[in-house]
């Protein structure tokens, strides 16, 4: 089974129409769904490969609602309850980049995961953002390094260069080395920042994870795989007619790489998996709850 820990919080997704204007109305839509980047990767990867949840959320309406709703999907959801579920703004343009607001609340409340949490994961997936915040960012340390110790395999993703920012650039390198996950998943800004992947080539700090497979996507150009000591190879992206909201394709992208990786242990294989995972979003708002 494939766990992932994190954020389970409701999106306010907002598509604004034409440029959002200071001080007065701006014309827009506003959708509210279900989301987290930790529980938009279970939810992909549990129709294509077992998946579990892992994480808090509020003693209230709206943390019954999302629980429901990730459960609808086939997620073997364990959570915590305390303090008030997370809300996250989302701010849409009209070329579908986003901005985000996010208020993470309960989210960042989760505590040492019980056994019973952990039995049977093969592999456990955490995004960056898990690691802003205690008391869930050791938790999410412990959780990683006990799969580790029974002999499955990890993954982090980069998740925002805000939040990389903001948490440390050089704190989050050694974090890294000290994690030494199975993967890194990162957007081409989050791997240039971090040193791991410049100009198509292995950057200055890729050699302090050693042993980590490191994934960099590059929206509609090919993705970069750099594996240790084999060297790294990349894989086209199938193109996609209309892109309207790139909210959650980063996700959809690693659970269905990992879901490939888990079935069959082919990279490449694994990433054309993901891309097809993650053009299911590009072009409806929320896809990454099943809608659309």
């Amino acid at each position: 089974m494939l766990g992932v820990l994190g954020d389970l919080v409701e999106d306010v997704v907002v598509w604004v129409d034409g440029p959002l204007r200071h001080g007065t109305d701006s014309g827009a839509r506003v959708f509210r769904r279900r989301g987290g980047s930790a529980a938009n990767v279970a939810r992909f990867a549990a129709g294509q490969y077992p998946a579990r949840f892992l994480g808090c959320v509020g003693e209230d309406a709206v943390g019954d609602a999302v629980v429901a709703e990730l459960r609808g999907h086939g997620v073997d959801v364990r959570v915590s309850r305390r303090g008030r579920t997370g809300s996250i703004v989302v701010l849409i343009d009209r070329d579908g980049e986003r901005t985000m607001l996010p208020d993470r609340g309960a989210a960042t409340l989760l505590e040492r995961v019980p056994d019973e949490w952990l039995a049977g994961l093969t592999h456990l997936h955490v995004p960056a953002y898990s690691f802003d915040g205690e008391p869930v960012a050791a938790t999410a340390v412990d959780a990683l390094a006990r799969v580790r110790q029974a002999g499955g395999t990890t993954s982090v993703d980069a998740s925002s260069t805000g939040m990389l920012e903001r948490f440390g650039r050089e704190r989050f390198l050694a974090l890294l080395a000290g994690l030494a996950p199975t993967f890194v998943f990162a957007d081409r800004s989050e791997s240039t920042f971090l040193g791991l992947l410049v100009g198509g080539l292995p950057g200055p700090e890729r050699s302090r994870l050693a042993a980590t497979t490191v994934v960099t996507k590059a929206g509609a150009e090919p993705t970069t795989v750099d594996v240790p000591g084999e060297g790294l190879f990349t894989v086209p992206v199938p193109p996609v007619a209309e892109v309207r909201d790139l909210t959650g394709a980063g996700d959809a992208f690693a659970a269905g790489f990992l879901a490939g990786f888990l079935e069959t242990g082919d990279l490449r294989h694994a990433a054309g998996l993901g891309h097809r995972s993650a053009a299911r979003v590009l072009a409806s708002p929320g896809a990454s709850c099943g809608e659309g």
